[in-house]
């Protein structure tokens, strides 16, 4: 027993401790929790245990674990940091605004893209160039469908100039040129042109500072202006800025800061303003007749709207009647080896005066269809003729015109020679007994009554005069339109002479000079301006027709190259009320119906278009239904 050699029995807590495995080290990368690596550990120590194998290598044990991964089964990592349910707030010195959950439509009073005066429409189809353009607007009966589209069109111009006036007021007050509204009266008017720019309200007292540049400046409001709320460490929000107290309460009740809307008070006041609703014009004729053989003359007066509401026209060699109440055309007559220059009837009754190519001047009863008599001493075609009562006068190419007495049996009463090229242009104004004449010499002539001699001789216009017209509504006022050259509406005031004009003269002519408006070509300030002119427009294009309507203060111009439009005008201010167009060549002939409604305009492209141009005369006072009676019994 004593030889046997003793072989130690390691315990069982050294072989325990022989065989437990170091502790396993994650790869820098896995966030693996100690709980997985033990509950690892445990199984790979008992299967050791088992199999009696040595103790494993923590680098092999890693890289078959990384083996194991990467074989497609990929072990569940715990997140960096549990989800936070605020996002964090980021302070800096710059402020984004944030704008959702914000209503912007309401906040701003946003519109829609159809609905936005300022931005038309994208796919708005536009007119192909070789397509004749029609305006939408109101038609007679036979078109009751246009009457809404009419009323669509004035309400988004007006839509449009209400827009523009307001941003104009909220950007710029009174550092630019702006048009101010019609209906307020001198002194609001005046209190918006001087307002300030540090106060809303416009100031009721007359200020002693100059008056603003007409530079346009930065505006000292923001429209759109975005702020970050701040808070106090109690919660409750804090004013952005201090208020101060050494100028006192304001006790303005139409201030900025007590205002709800978003616009200033100026803006408010004229939104609120009553306005006056624009004048609705149809844009389309109700009425085309064709007029084959319509001369394209300039020089030529061929249409003329009798006072029995019948519509003379001279095509070619031959005269035609169309009766505007039954719509029936009549031939009146046809000349033989001649062709007809003008047309013109006489004020009360049936006569029909007619102007030749040979310088014949003829007379014929359009009820009888008959000519009563012919009158010669032109040598040369006749183009312009006017009626006074009984005192026909003509204008030819020879330069001369010659007042005729149809009553006489002599050719001619009187010859007046001072036109140096055609006469293509003659009105009489019955009221003062003056004759109007307008000639291709650039000159504009007044006579008085059958004098030899001019009174007026003016040589203001740079064309031809063709287009004359006298106002109806003020004594002495004459209007002249010049041809292509020229381009100019002008008007001027026949009462004042060289010698010394009246006391009435000279309130008339106080009175009209008054009426003239600034800005829009008033009559130069140069000595060697006539102290007659009262106004100058120029319009663009060729005046040929000129014609003032009988029951408002307008006029109505026709014009030539290049757009052939007819343009109503507001007189004194000649604001455009409506522009026509729908001729495809010069509009060279207009005339007026006997109630001043209707006005019918005639052109090269053969056609004859009537519009209704001007509203109904207003009547004032009057016996009611007793005016409706003939003769009182």
């Amino acid at each position: 027993m004593q030889d046997q050699i003793e072989v130690p029995v390691p315990s069982t807590e050294k072989v325990t401790e022989e065989m437990r495995t170091p502790t396993l080290i994650s790869p820098p990368e896995s966030k693996t929790p100690p709980t997985t690596h033990k509950r690892h550990q445990a199984e790979f120590v008992r299967n050791g245990n088992d199999r009696g194998s040595e103790p494993v290598d923590a680098t092999a044990l890693s890289r078959a674990l990384e083996q194991f991964e990467q074989a497609g089964r990929v072990r569940e990592r715990t997140p960096n940091a549990s989800p936070s349910r605020k996002r964090p707030r980021i302070y800096g010195d710059r402020f984004i605004p944030n704008r959702s959950g914000q209503d912007l439509q309401a906040s701003f009073s946003l519109l829609h893209e159809d609905g936005s005066p300022a931005t038309p429409s994208r796919s708005a189809r536009r007119t192909p160039h070789n397509e004749l353009h029609f305006q939408r607007s109101k038609m007679p009966a036979l078109n009751p469908k246009a009457t809404g589209e009419d009323a669509n069109d004035s309400a988004a111009e007006e839509a449009n100039r209400t827009y523009s006036a307001v941003l104009r007021q909220e950007m710029f007050e009174s550092t630019i040129p702006q048009a101010m509204p019609q209906n307020l009266s001198p002194t609001e008017s005046a209190s918006l042109r001087h307002s300030g720019r540090s106060h809303t309200p416009p100031a009721r007292t007359t200020s002693t500072l100059p008056a603003p540049a007409l530079t346009p400046s930065t505006p000292h409001k923001n429209l759109f202006s975005y702020q970050s709320s701040r808070h106090s460490y109690s919660g409750q929000p804090t004013p952005s800025r201090t208020p101060q107290s050494r100028h006192g309460i304001n006790l303005n009740a139409r201030s900025e800061i007590y205002s709800l809307s978003p616009v200033k008070y100026s803006s408010q006041r004229m939104l609120l303003s009553p306005q006056k609703t624009p004048r609705a014009v149809a844009k389309v004729p109700y009425k085309v007749l064709d007029a084959p053989d319509l001369a394209d003359d300039f020089y030529l007066n061929l249409v003329d709207w009798g006072s029995q509401n019948t519509l003379g026209v001279g095509l070619g060699s031959c005269v035609y009647m169309w009766n505007s109440s039954t719509g029936r055309v009549t031939k009146l007559c046809e000349l033989n080896d001649d062709t007809v220059t003008s047309v013109n009837w006489i004020q009360r009754g049936s006569h029909i005066a007619i102007g030749t190519n040979r310088g014949y001047v003829q007379i014929w009863d359009a009820h009888s269809q008959r000519r009563l008599r012919t009158m010669m001493g032109h040598t040369a075609r006749v183009g312009a003729l006017a009626w006074n009562e009984h005192i026909l006068t003509s204008g030819s190419r020879d330069r001369t015109i010659y007042h005729r007495d149809v009553r006489s049996p002599d050719q001619w009463l009187r010859k007046l020679v001072g036109h140096k090229q055609e006469v293509c242009g003659l009105k009489w104004n019955t009221n003062d007994g003056q004759l109007a004449s307008g000639g291709n010499d650039n000159k504009l002539m007044v006579w008085e009554n059958l004098n030899a001699e001019p009174t007026f001789k003016w040589s203001e216009h740079q064309a031809a005069v063709k287009a004359i017209a006298w106002s109806p509504h003020q004594r002495g006022l004459l209007a002249s339109g010049g041809g292509t050259a020229d381009r100019t509406i002008k008007f001027w005031n026949t009462l004042i002479s060289d010698s010394g004009p009246s006391a009435a003269a000279l309130a008339a002519a106080a009175s009209a000079s008054a009426a003239s408006v600034p800005g829009l070509g008033s009559a130069p300030s140069s000595p060697t301006a006539p102290a007659n002119l009262l106004n100058s427009l120029d319009t663009g294009s060729q005046v040929c027709n000129l014609a003032w309507s009988r029951n408002s203060n307008e006029i109505v111009s026709t014009h030539g190259y290049s757009q052939n439009q007819i343009i109503v005008w507001k007189y004194p201010s000649m604001q455009q009320v409506v522009s026509l167009t729908g001729h495809t060549y010069r509009v060279l002939y207009l005339a007026m119906s006997p109630d001043g409604q209707v006005i019918v305009t005639g052109a090269g492209d053969e056609t004859l278009r009537f519009w209704n141009a001007f509203k109904k005369k207003e009547r004032s006072g009057g016996l009611s239904n007793m005016d409706n009676w003939g003769v009182i019994r």
